[in-house]
């Protein structure tokens, strides 16, 4: 049988949830599962060197976005540079996703058919067109390690007419993705399971979407603006109906409380940029909740960020310090509060996949939350 990109190993399963422990074997390296994602959107993490993902992070994957690197600098260019983990100097791994999920999000700038979708460029203007085999073609360029199907990620609120036509276009372009796609020694493919807050959608696409027999598969379309109770509702509904001995990802997802309730639900693997995006805004991610640094009461505050947080920034710096850099525009603030926050979701799997050992998940979140401030739903 030929060798596939990506072969994946349950260790244990949480005896009171059904967690999983697993590990993904993959070309640049294995990474244990439940494992949070960092975002790297323009074939970098925002402010963070391969060094520091790699030693203070301890990220053994990260995510680069299709779309954005096909405008810029352009795939071919990337394939020419020896593909994006060379591009990069990143030497573990990468998860492209397909581009679907920026391209509908512009809105009035582009145009659905059932061959792609036709857009005009953000930065300028321009009129680009990417259909499944486009969006496999990029990717295959940019040689990730785990690619995603080109899908639509229909909006919330949308009708159950146009969330059932888009679910199942999604489900034909996934068919014309996996015919493309040649390269499985070296790129697996996942399936995006689609259909919006509508369980029999859900519950179709999850069905058809089993049978292409991707390597692992995608909760797409939620997280995306719906209230706390449904995306609950929908995750633990979907995430059963995906293949059980297959990765099972969870998209745009990066809030602590969301990435336990992921684990609980089944989910391996998570991504979001939420954490580099606060880190920029100067709102550190703590184990007693999250932390503004630009209140005045931490002018002079010389404690660390969380005494209960491994990373480079809380062993050597103190809030006021921190606080100083944002108030005086200085990089490096944006840059350690980054190193924080990264270093927090990846501790926090961690600690995940030790409770999931110990069948303790529950009595985990539990602890976590009453810490942290969160409420079990």
């Amino acid at each position: 049988m030929e060798k596939q990109a990506l072969n994946f190993e349950i260790k244990k399963i949480d005896k009171k949830t059904g967690a999983r422990l697993g590990v993904m074997h993959l070309p640049h390296g294995d990474v244990e599962t439940p494992v949070f994602m960092p975002v790297g959107t323009q074939a970098t993490v925002k402010s963070m060197t391969p060094e520091e993902l790699k030693e203070e992070v301890k990220s053994h994957i990260i995510l680069s976005n299709t779309y954005h690197l096909y405008l810029r600098p352009g795939h071919e260019l990337i394939r020419e540079a020896g593909g994006l983990h060379k591009f990069m100097n990143w030497d573990r791994n990468i998860l492209t996703d397909s581009g679907g999920f920026q391209v509908f999000s512009l809105g009035d700038l582009r145009k659905i058919t059932e061959e792609g979708v036709e857009f005009r460029s953000h930065l300028n203007g321009s009129k680009h067109f990417i259909s499944p085999e486009k969006s496999m073609e990029i990717q295959n360029a940019l040689g990730s390690d785990i690619m995603m199907a080109f899908d639509e990620c229909a909006p919330y609120g949308a009708s159950y007419d146009y969330v059932q036509k888009s679910m199942r276009r999604t489900t034909r372009w996934a068919k014309r993705c996996k015919e493309y796609h040649k390269n499985t020694q070296n790129q697996a493919l996942f399936g995006i399971v689609q259909g919006g807050f509508f369980k029999d959608l859900r519950k179709e696409s999850a069905k058809e979407l089993a049978k292409l027999d991707f390597p692992g598969y995608a909760v797409g379309g939620i997280s995306v603006g719906e209230p706390k109770e449904e995306f609950l509702d929908i995750l633990r509904y979907t995430t059963p109906l995906l293949p059980e001995n297959k990765p099972r990802y969870l998209m745009g997802v990066g809030s602590p409380d969301y990435l336990i309730e992921a684990a609980i639900s089944g989910i391996d693997m998570c991504d979001c940029v939420m954490p580099t995006r606060m880190a920029r805004n100067g709102t550190a991610l703590t184990h007693f909740g999250q932390v503004n640094l630009l209140n005045a009461c931490h002018a002079k505050d010389f404690t660390t960020l969380d005494k209960e947080c491994d990373c480079y920034t809380c062993k050597n710096y103190t809030k006021a310090y921190i606080r100083h850099l944002f108030k005086a525009k200085e990089i490096l603030g944006a840059r350690l509060l980054s190193i924080h926050n990264l270093r927090f979701l990846v501790n926090l799997m961690e600690n995940v996949r030790e409770a999931i050992k110990q069948d303790s998940l529950l009595e985990f979140r539990e602890e976590f939350y009453k810490k942290y401030g969160y409420e079990i739903m």
